[in-house]
């Protein structure tokens, strides 16, 4: 066999676990997430060797979704990180076989401290099972290793189900958009949900701005200063009435030579689309990706120009 072949092998068998799971879905699901939503502490979640590696994803998803975790090598709690476990917390302990040697040997601990226990494990009637307060079945008619050995179709089915558990909670918790982006606020999902256009947008010295009387070649200057490639033009009261780019002037110079002499409000684009200070940086990309703009001026409630958002800001944000 082939190694495309071999590949679609794999792939069927993992994915052929995760279906069966569908129908294991019962109350004992809805149990769990119901002790874990009401839980008062923190869960804890266990696992050796490959369950292990799943256990840290599983934790680390619970907490980025509103649900306090973390999680605890069993080998190291029985020689002392047992003492991270608190009154109130909850173990979640994975263990395909339910036989592993060092969790089992935390259980007394577990129990001594009124822990609740949830399970999931791919044996039902194993030692871990039948000691803990609640059990997942991650049962698979087999791993995708053709000796049946290697840990594969099992880890992917208790990843799978540790997915399902988190979303379940998220949803009963109805946690939301803006609370995942406050525990991102230094990555790029959460720049996306919390930063906005006054937190990026160039102000001040560093916002191009030019009277409407000024020539082509004065608001060449305020643009070549600020290294924008464009300029909001003013009235007398300092309202915006126009944006001028240097793509407009590519364009216009083909046609006239003297452009450069002409007064700004005569070539500028009037009345151009704006963005507030308020809305989101992400809602600002939409704009100038459907507009094709390399940059959009910011203006306040009553029209004055306040900033100027450009391309490479948000770039330089993982914005685009």
């Amino acid at each position: 066999m082939g190694s495309i072949e071999e590949a679609k092998k794999v792939l069927k068998i993992e994915a052929r676990a995760i279906k069966n799971l569908i129908s294991t879905i019962d109350r004992n699901f809805e149990k769990a997430v119901e002790i874990v939503a009401s839980c008062k502490g923190r869960i804890v979640v266990m696992g050796m060797g490959k369950s292990g590696l799943v256990g840290k994803k599983i934790a680390a998803t619970l907490a980025s979704t509103g649900t306090p975790a973390f999680f605890l090598h069993p080998a190291e709690g029985i020689l002392g990180d047992v003492g991270m476990m608190t009154e109130g917390d909850l173990v979640l302990a994975l263990s395909h076989s339910g036989e592993t040697e060092e969790i089992e040997k935390l259980l007394p601990v577990i129990r001594r401290m009124n822990l609740k226990l949830i399970a999931i494990t791919g044996k039902p009637k194993s030692k871990l099972a039948k000691k803990s307060d609640l059990v997942i079945n991650v049962k698979v008619e087999e791993e995708a290793c053709p000796y049946n050995l290697v840990p594969t179709a099992s880890t992917t089915a208790m990843l799978a189900m540790g997915d399902a558990l988190a979303i379940s909670l998220l949803k009963r918790k109805k946690f939301k958009k803006e609370d995942f982006a406050r525990l991102h606020p230094g990555g790029i999902l959460g720049k996306r949900l919390l930063l906005k256009v006054k937190d990026i947008m160039r102000k001040g010295k560093d916002n191009p701005v030019i009277h409407q009387e000024k020539t082509v070649r004065e608001a060449l200057l305020v643009m070549t200063k600020t290294r924008l490639g464009a300029t909001s033009v003013v009235d007398g009261s300092g309202k915006l009435v126009g944006f001028f780019t240097d793509g407009d002037l590519r364009r216009r110079l083909q046609k006239d030579e003297k452009i450069l002499n002409k007064k700004i409000h005569t070539v500028m684009t009037k009345n151009p689309k704006t963005i507030t200070h308020d809305i989101l940086a992400i809602e600002a990309a939409k704009v100038m990706q459907e507009k094709k703009f390399d940059n959009i001026p910011v203006v306040d409630g009553k029209g004055y120009p306040i900033g100027i958002v450009d391309e490479r800001d948000l770039l330089s944000q993982g914005i685009l």
